[in-house]
C-alpha cells in the first residue's frame, strides 16, 4: 500500500519532510529562501513550520517513533 492511502505512512512522510526542510534551511538558508512561491515554496513552508513549531514537531516525531516501534 502506498503512503498516500495509509494515514500513518502519510503522517510519517509529512513529518520527515518538515524535519528535512528545517535541517536543510539551517545548513544553507539561501537554498530555500529564494523559492517562497510556487511548487518549491512548499519546502520553504515546511522549513518555517519546522522552525517555529519545533517542540511540537519533536513531540510528534517521538510519538511517531514509539508507535512505529511498538504499535505494529
Amino acid at each position: 500500500m502506498s503512503a498516500i492511502f495509509n494515514f500513518q505512512s502519510l503522517l510519517t512522510v509529512i513529518l520527515l519532510l518538515i524535519c528535512t526542510c528545517a535541517y536543510l534551511r539551517s545548513l544553507t538558508p539561501t537554498l530555500l529562501d529564494k523559492n517562497k512561491t510556487g511548487i518549491l515554496g512548499i519546502f520553504w513552508k515546511c522549513a518555517r513550520i519546522g522552525e517555529r513549531k519545533s517542540p511540537y514537531v519533536a513531540c510528534c516525531c517521538i510519538i511517531m517513533a514509539v508507535t512505529i516501534l511498538f504499535g505494529q
